[in-house]
């Protein structure tokens, strides 16, 4: 049960003054509540950030206050001006002056007696806004704040301003967020005595007063210690909450999985080519964690072609020699083709029995697949989600291997685990995260990395070109296609927009085809299943050698004599994309060239993009930079998959507060396993107030 304390905070925003149905939906579109369209609550909007300030300590006068500026003025209203009757059209101004001028301030349908009421003729009255000069003369439109000189102190000085959405004023939104933050208790304090001191943090109510009620611009900074005990405080929630799921995990005590090797040795004697170093060094790791009692909870990142699935299939033998089956669970349907047709030979050569399933396999077909794996004939299960369906029941599942992770979040993590007695864990990744993030979305794992690439692998060559220059890069396409060469070309778009310039998959193909004729096949993810398999496979097999596709071939797919890919729109694309995207070629022994064509004029963001990809191959660099550009919540997909993007914190400015977190709940559970102590209860409170529950709940599981 959430603590009774915490109730002011999770009720609805609908019970703030002035906040009906309308605001509310504003509300739930600004702060992105979750599930969407959910409606907001009090505690959404206490941990609503300011984005920046307005410092209205700037009094110069009339005659020195520049364009532009926002100013305090301390005027003496002389008269009135109401708009002519029946013409709401032309503006009420109202005239006024101090010691340097004289300025106008102007109102668009103003009510008249609110005006005289407000600015009465012959008294002093301090207003505040943004300057504006008309003809050389000063004038203000609509001041934001009007006071007289007794109310002078009621003027905030340094005002808040907050992210807003069409329709939601910000004044609407200022004073709900005042309101909200009245109702926030004072909690219990979860931190460390040490921490608190030798960082200077204040209290957490203390925190949220300075965020919202700034007296100077640096009070709402990412370095001042207000905002640092916020971030804190979420990263250790976070890293809390892994940390329960790890203490879960672990506490299904796993197994001693030991093997002869025989059917490891078998494998990679069937293999083309000889393991790299670092393919060696996870080996050893994994089968390292597989041989103890405790469960194994391993990220294994790779870039793109450093032969993550060799890996993950020697793991899976290891398994078999110990008599267990294992699970390879992939996001998609054709990567998990894919992953089965370069499976399966390798697993046959070492007498394993392999088997695809998805949501295609039906029938009598899907019932045999089913028995074997009761039966414990089957060794290894390929296939997306359906492998955790209800139905499917295994003889002894002792290893789940989860590709692509960032796309399944701790619950299907969780949901994994409840199908074998505890299987032991290992998640591939092609996107290299930077450590920080691993921190934050796995703080809970152990990590391998792949950082070669396979032996025979060419260096890919990049250039960056304008869609001016498009007929001459189709020039060069055709003679690649003649010379026998396969070519990727992705487009944005799967069908023209009104909104958008961007040339579409379907419209690049028809105009391309008259100029390569039948040579040209077409993917994107508005095609079924089978129709994606057909068009990839008449690709493989070189029936076509151009494939106009949409960013669906940007997981996995595996063309080994691909040697071009052209990028359209590039400028549109994150890196960590544009890595897995130019990673489909350069996959054989032969040079490699990926083109990004870029329709100008570029913003900073998109030039500096660009120009990480020309220079580098390294996808460890490239995610650095990528976090430098884009921020963590777009890295991880979080915007889309639901893990928990950062409201309060930010990865690069308190990336040491994430490493004192981490260690701080590790430390924690192992004192205080159950967060029964005085700090244990308070740790709860912080799991609930970052909607952490499904940590709690593992608690009361046991």
């Amino acid at each position: 049960m959430r603590p009774s304390l915490l109730d002011p905070l999770f009720a609805s925003v609908r019970s703030l003054s002035g906040i009906g149905p309308k605001v509310s939906g504003l509300l739930a579109t600004l702060l992105g509540t979750q599930p969407p369209g959910a409606e907001p609550r009090v505690g959404n909007l206490v941990y609503l950030p300011p984005h920046s300030v307005i410092d209205r300590r700037n009094r110069p006068g009339i005659a020195y206050a520049p364009e532009g500026a926002i100013v305090t003025l301390e005027v003496r209203i002389d008269r009135h001006q109401p708009s002519p009757s029946g013409r709401s059209n032309v503006p009420y101004r109202v005239y006024a002056h101090d010691d340097t001028g004289e300025i106008g301030l102007t109102f668009f349908h103003a009510k008249q007696a609110w005006l005289e009421r407000s600015l009465p003729i012959g008294e002093t009255i301090i207003i505040s806004g943004k300057m504006e000069w008309f003809n050389g003369r000063p004038t203000m439109v609509h001041p934001d704040h009007i006071a007289n000189i007794a109310d002078a102190a009621s003027l905030p000085l340094v005002e808040p301003v907050y992210p807003l959405t069409a329709g939601l004023s910000p004044k609407v939104l200022a004073r709900a967020v005042d309101e909200a933050l009245t109702k926030a208790p004072a909690l219990p304090e979860w931190i460390d005595a040490p921490v608190l001191e030798k960082y200077g943090l204040p209290s957490h109510r203390q925190a949220l007063q300075t965020l919202h009620n700034p007296h100077d611009p640096q009070d709402i900074a990412l370095d001042n210690p207000a905002r640092q005990r916020l971030a804190y405080d979420e990263f250790l929630a976070g890293q809390l909450a892994l940390a329960l799921v790890r203490q879960k995990t672990r506490r299904l005590s796993g197994r001693k999985l030991e093997g002869n090797g025989n059917l490891k040795a078998k494998i990679i004697a069937a293999l083309p080519y000889s393991l790299t170093k670092s393919q060696e060094q996870a080996i050893k790791e994994i089968i390292s964690d597989l041989r103890q009692p405790d469960r194994m909870l391993r990220l294994l990142q790779g870039d793109v072609g450093s032969g993550k699935t060799v890996v993950g299939l020697l793991a899976m033998a290891h398994a078999a020699e110990a008599g267990g089956q294992s699970a390879l669970m992939v996001p998609t349907e054709v990567l998990a083709r894919q992953h089965f047709a370069t499976i399966a030979p390798l697993a046959e050569r070492g007498g394993l029995r392999v088997a695809l399933l998805t949501g295609r396999e039906k029938g009598r077909e899907r019932e045999e697949i089913l028995a074997g794996l009761r039966s414990g004939a089957i060794h290894i299960i390929v296939g997306t989600h359906a492998l955790f369906q209800e139905k499917v029941e295994y003889h002894d599942l002792v290893l789940v291997i989860v590709d692509e992770q960032h796309r399944f979040g701790v619950h299907q993590r969780l949901l994994l685990t409840s199908k074998g007695t505890a299987p032991d864990m290992l998640v591939m990744t092609a996107t290299p995260i930077p450590r920080t993030l691993v921190l934050t979305a796995f703080g809970d794992m152990d990590v391998s990395k792949l950082t070669e690439k396979p032996a025979g692998r060419r260096p890919i060559a990049t250039a960056i070109l304008p869609m001016e220059r498009l007929s001459e890069i189709v020039d060069r396409m055709r003679i690649a296609i003649n010379e026998g060469q396969k070519v990727y070309w992705i487009c944005p778009l799967v069908e023209e927009s009104e909104v958008s310039e961007l040339i579409s998959a379907e419209e690049r193909y028809e105009s391309l085809k008259p100029l390569l004729g039948a040579r040209i096949g077409l993917v994107h993810g508005r095609m079924n299943g089978q129709e994606k398999d057909a068009a990839m496979l008449a690709f493989k097999n070189g029936e076509t050698r151009l494939l106009v596709a949409t960013t669906v071939i940007e997981v996995g797919v595996d063309v080994p004599d691909a040697t071009i890919i052209v990028i359209e729109h590039a400028e549109r694309f994150g890196l960590a994309q544009l890595h897995q995207l130019r990673g489909r070629v350069g996959r054989g022994d032969k040079p490699s060239t990926c083109l990004l064509l870029y329709k100008g004029p570029l913003g900073e963001v998109a030039q500096a993009r660009l120009k990480i990809m020309r220079e580098t191959e390294d996808g460890f660099r490239i995610a650095e930079e990528d976090l430098k550009l884009r921020g963590e919540g777009e890295l991880l997909g979080t915007r889309q998959s639901g893990t928990p993007g950062f409201r309060l914190a930010s990865i690069e400015a308190h990336q040491e507060f994430l490493e004192i977190a981490r260690k701080d709940a590790r430390y924690v559970l192992t004192r205080d396993p159950e967060l029964q102590t005085k700090r244990g209860e308070a740790l709860r409170i912080l799991l609930y107030l970052f909607e952490r529950d499904e940590a709690i709940r593992l608690l009361r599981a046991g």
